[in-house]
């Protein structure tokens, strides 16, 4: 006699988006895998999505580890999470990462389901399938904005972790972000939502097709300076990091008129500017 089997298995979907910000409590117990770096505050969006696993670009790992900060901290809480290497996808492209990433790094609850670096990131999300639903709600985390005063006879410089964060009041103001300087799914519609006069991102290890620097040449278009700082020099996601620890390492035709160049630190360029003004 055949055995009868109540038990079923619902098999986690798959959330593919380019940016963990879209990403929501509606995609709970899925698999997500977004164009993202893998920063600390990444890993915080699919904990409180409450998504089963996700992947995220490294972002070149940079500063402090800054790029990868997610894993240990959905490790911390019990989800399974892995970065794609920068120079095997495209940062902000999901379906570029989807064809072409391969694992640099997993964390411990990854591994476990046999998760390791120089796998596809196709058979890492497959994998992730297995890894168990996260109940646990992590202690909040916020992308900051802020403005920074650099001379007591010029208006502040704005500071945003994110580029998400701009405003329309933000239209011809310096403006310094923690994000990537890569397109999100490659739009150059994206490259900034105001027409600010300055703005400045993390290179993101520049990666695979330049893509780190990707918003650079549209924004020259727009005559909006735009400058990427190395991320070795700061922290991914975080501004303040950017304005003052950063190191400039590309610069468009628009930032070289102001007298950015690679080798300059953030900090200098954008007071010497201020000045002139």
């Amino acid at each position: 006699m055949k055995e009868r089997s109540d038990v079923s298995f619902e098999v986690p979907a798959l959330r593919a988006v380019n940016s963990i910000n879209y990403v929501t409590g509606a995609d709970r117990g899925a698999i997500a895998v977004a164009g993202s770096h893998g920063g600390l505050y990444c890993g915080y969006r699919a904990l409180t999505a409450g998504v089963r696993g996700v992947v995220l670009n490294d972002a070149g790992v940079g500063l402090n580890g800054a790029g990868i900060a997610s894993l240990a901290l959905c490790e911390a809480y019990g989800m399974a999470a892995a970065t794609v290497s920068h120079r095997s996808a495209r940062i902000g492209d999901v379906a570029d990462m989807q064809r072409r990433g391969i694992i640099s790094q997993a964390n411990a609850i990854a591994q476990r389901l046999g998760i390791v670096a120089g796998m596809a990131c196709g058979n890492a999300t497959e994998a992730m399938r297995r890894a168990p639903a996260v109940t646990a709600r992590p202690d909040e985390i916020r992308e900051t904005r802020h403005e920074d005063v650099l001379m007591a006879s010029a208006a502040p410089v704005v500071c945003i972790d994110s580029a998400s964060l701009i405003r329309a009041e933000d239209a011809g103001r310096i403006v310094v972000t923690g994000s990537h300087g890569g397109l999100i799914g490659g739009d150059p519609a994206k490259a900034m939502n105001v027409a600010c006069a300055f703005a400045a991102f993390n290179d993101a290890g520049v990666g695979i097709d330049e893509a780190g620097l990707g918003r650079l040449a549209p924004l020259d278009a727009l005559g909006i300076a735009a400058v990427t700082v190395g991320h070795d020099s700061a922290e991914i996601g975080n501004a303040r990091s950017t304005l003052h620890q950063g190191v400039i390492s590309h610069a468009n035709a628009a930032a070289r008129g102001f007298g950015a160049l690679p080798g300059q630190r953030l900090h200098t360029v954008l007071v010497a500017m201020l000045e002139r003004r």
